[in-house]
């Protein structure tokens, strides 16, 4: 672990601001389509584990995003699928993967991980030269595991508070601090900087996020209509496995831990 400086504990504290700021902004301009706080003692409880104010509106904002996924977007991922071969798809998810290394590697020195950082530069570096630019993972060969870090995680690391849940057009799931997160990873993003202005560069970025996106809705075709064919409550079963993976990513993929009851002799 690294000690991080003045500066980070100065970005983490304006940060704290903003995410609170961004929770107050967010409560006061849909408050009235808060669902309304149940009196009874047992639903009282589940509505505030479920930590979902809004939820009529994440509904409809959730059937929307159902619609446009059954029209346009799994159709897509079907083709993608069907038209492309297994091992092009792979160099495919490998470039990607790639690109965010940069986003990845600042988020693991700002939570502090020295170790997966390096880790993280290594195999940058080795799968630029010795991996066609990211199109082939050869650092994994040499037992340099990919993994992904967001500011959403870098915050949670810090102390922020996930905030509510909120379901949002097209990107589908969130908490406050995860759209907190995403506002600070395009600005630490260096390609935000990388003529920012020009069209060649806003069309690359515009594909490599819609290739991104088709690529990861190929890999659970199967998995999501097997939920929407168990589920009694598709929208309710979503929240709560978006919220498992989240903290699986915040935690490194460690188990939550369990307490233990003291025994008093």
């Amino acid at each position: 672990m690294i000690k991080l400086g003045s500066s980070v504990g100065g970005l983490r504290r304006g940060t704290g601001v903003l995410v609170r700021s961004c929770v107050i902004l967010m409560a006061l301009a849909v408050a009235s389509a808060c669902a309304p706080i149940p009196k009874d003692p047992e639903a009282l409880k589940a509505y505030q584990e479920a930590n979902d104010p809004i939820e009529p509106l994440n509904r409809k904002i959730f059937k929307l995003n159902s619609d446009l996924d059954t029209a346009i977007l799994k159709p897509v991922a079907k083709a993608y699928r069907r038209t492309i071969p297994a091992f092009a798809r792979t160099s495919i998810r490998n470039f990607l993967n790639h690109i965010d290394s940069p986003q990845t590697f600042i988020n693991d020195v700002l939570q502090g991980e020295s170790g997966r950082a390096a880790e993280t530069a290594m195999r940058f570096f080795v799968n630029t030269v010795a991996g066609f630019f990211g199109f082939f993972d050869v650092a994994a060969q040499y037992g340099l595991v990919a993994h992904k870090e967001d500011f959403g995680q870098t915050l949670a690391v810090w102390g922020i508070k996930e905030g509510p849940y909120v379901m949002l057009p097209l990107f589908g799931p969130h908490n406050s601090r995860h759209v907190a997160g995403r506002i600070g990873d395009k600005l630490m993003d260096p390609r935000t900087y990388i003529a920012p202005g020009g069209w060649e560069y806003k069309l690359a970025t515009g594909a490599t996020t819609a290739l991104s996106i088709v690529d990861s809705r190929s890999r659970v075709i199967e998995e999501l209509e097997d939920l929407e064919k168990s589920s009694l409550d598709l929208y309710a079963t979503i929240r709560s496995l978006y919220r498992q993976n989240r903290i699986s990513k915040i935690r490194n993929g460690k188990p939550v831990p369990v307490p233990v009851p003291e025994i008093v002799e």
